[in-house]
């Protein structure tokens, strides 16, 4: 039996990682952040501690106390309360000094450091969801039209050339035109957007994780919800990277998918 500690967000990844964890006989202790993470967590984990955003100090002490030395993150922190929601105690303000940018990548990928100084090592987010990552090639049922994929690989151009900035990970193309990028306010919101330019064409959904060498955060994630505002917003495929995408409740997802006769594509990621 391994132990890991997992620092919990929103959404289904936490939950989905803690059920499979407790079926492989893994004992996950949750660190579950108070702004974010689901009740469910609670229920799942050996033992859970709810902290809020900026309590860098307790949670390496809860590390400690419970001999933890692996953690992974699992769920969404939404971009707008990591930069106005945090209190910050005295750690995460030392930390916060010495970042050269204020963004997600500077800050979470400072906090991997000061954990790693304390000897918890981070993990790749996706270590108890191998199953859910995305494969590479067809996923659905109905194959991709031509126009389809000219968009989906144009739209993965663009939205690979914007990944190195720390926006968001998902662009909508329409007709050869990237129409919407998304920013702080999500992939629904973004398609939503992206709709009412596209006067009623066909929009075309791409999204392609950072280029990094590790999966340790912001790991992009698609649900259930996903489809339903694919159908509304006239999205008829989806491509994601293959490998470093995960897709949560996956069976399920892929069969609304194909009863709305949505296309989605694994493709190999970029380096």
């Amino acid at each position: 039996m391994s132990r890991y500690g997992l620092i919990a967000g929103n959404g289904r990844f936490p939950v989905l990682a803690l059920e499979t964890a407790r079926k492989l006989g893994h004992e996950v202790v949750a660190i579950a952040i108070q702004e974010e993470a689901s009740a469910e967590v609670e229920a799942l984990a050996a033992r859970c501690y709810w902290v809020s955003l900026g309590q860098l100090a307790r949670l390496i002490e809860i590390l400690k106390e419970e001999g933890i030395t692996e953690v992974v993150m699992a769920g969404q922190v939404k971009h707008a309360k990591l930069f106005s929601g945090i209190v910050p105690d005295w750690r995460l303000i030392k930390l916060l000094a010495s970042l050269p940018q204020r963004n997600t990548d500077a800050l979470i990928g400072g906090i991997a450091g000061v954990l790693e100084s304390e000897g918890i090592h981070l993990s790749d987010s996706t270590a108890l969801l191998k199953p859910l990552v995305a494969r590479q090639g067809p996923l659905s049922k109905r194959k991709p039209t031509r126009d389809e994929l000219s968009d989906a690989e144009y739209g993965r151009r663009v939205a690979n050339a914007l990944a190195g900035f720390d926006v968001g990970q998902s662009v909508a193309v329409c007709e050869g035109a990237c129409v919407a990028l998304e920013a702080m306010e999500g992939t629904d919101a973004m398609l939503r957007r992206a709709a009412g330019l596209a006067n009623g064409r066909p929009l075309r959904l791409v999204k392609v994780g950072r280029r990094r060498a590790h999966l340790l955060f912001d790991v992009p994630v698609v649900g259930l919800g996903t489809v339903p505002v694919m159908v509304e917003t006239g999205t008829t495929i989806l491509a994601v990277d293959a490998g470093r995408t995960l897709l949560l409740d996956r069976e399920e997802m892929i069969r609304q998918a194909d009863a709305a006769g949505i296309a989605i594509v694994g493709y190999p990621p970029e380096d």
